[in-house]
């Protein structure tokens, strides 16, 4: 008995620790659309969350055909809008999995030297880019767009006016 109360009291311990926290958003968030940008059937969106000490965490999830493959797609934030011409890249986002479709990624202090607040983010001038490669000639196959903070509601999205994105800072 003293063995399946121990048992007991160990699976519960690794169960609360699996549990997010729940304290750790301030309950503000938005999202913003990506939209299919290539001949690949992908589309999504963009969530961003305050979390309690003020940072922004920035979830891509793609709607799409997942893989078991281990493959992923590098995403950036850069400046400015979706079809600017070799747009600096203001921060890496962690890749999206071919497995989930899902990449979330704290954001730190972007390229610039700047760090973005829950509100500065809704007036920043920028978009997100899903790419197909990290290099290549698959680099610039864009999976999904999109403007988003202040470029997000002035724009209405048009794949043939996509720009190649810079991979420069």
């Amino acid at each position: 008995m003293k063995k399946l109360l121990i048992a007991f009291f160990v699976l519960g311990s690794a169960w609360a620790c699996t549990d997010s926290d729940p304290d750790q958003y301030t309950g503000k968030s938005f999202e913003y659309q990506l939209y299919k940008s290539s001949d690949f059937d992908f589309s999504g969106n963009l969530t961003v969350k305050e979390l309690t000490g003020g940072n922004l965490e920035l979830t891509i999830d793609l709607d799409g055909v997942n893989s078991d493959s281990d493959v992923s797609f590098p995403a950036h934030l850069h400046f400015g809008n979706y079809q600017l011409q070799d747009a600096p890249i203001a921060f890496i986002l962690n890749s999206v999995s071919a497995k989930d479709l899902k990449s979330v990624t704290v954001l730190g202090q972007l390229s610039d030297g700047s760090k973005l607040s829950f509100e500065n983010f809704k007036l920043f001038d920028g978009h997100v880019k899903v790419h197909l490669a990290n290099d290549g000639p698959d680099y610039d196959i864009i999976l999904v767009a999109g403007d988003i903070g202040l470029g997000a509601d002035q724009s209405v999205f048009d794949p043939s006016k996509m720009a190649v994105c810079g991979k420069d800072f």
